[in-house]
């Protein structure tokens, strides 16, 4: 990337930086819902069908394992 351009983004970048973070400390809202607020409650629904499905055969195979290493230590 030419010198030029990098200095452009990098400017670009950093003025958004600073707008986000001048809304974020700013008193008066928009009115509406954040970003982080709208991913949250999308997400909410995905995450706990994840977890639905795998923390189950995760956790049971976490302590199964677990289980098996503490026996083994026993019988040693």
């Amino acid at each position: 990337m030419a010198p030029a351009a990098a200095a452009a983004a990098a400017a670009s970048v950093g003025a958004l930086l600073r707008a986000v973070a001048s809304d974020r400390s700013s008193p008066v809202s928009r009115g509406g819902p954040s970003i982080e607020d709208v991913v949250r409650e999308e997400i909410r629904p995905l995450l706990k069908d994840w977890l639905d499905r795998h923390l189950p055969p995760m956790v049971e195979r976490l302590v199964r394992a677990e289980i098996e290493r503490v026996v083994g230590q026993a019988l040693s």
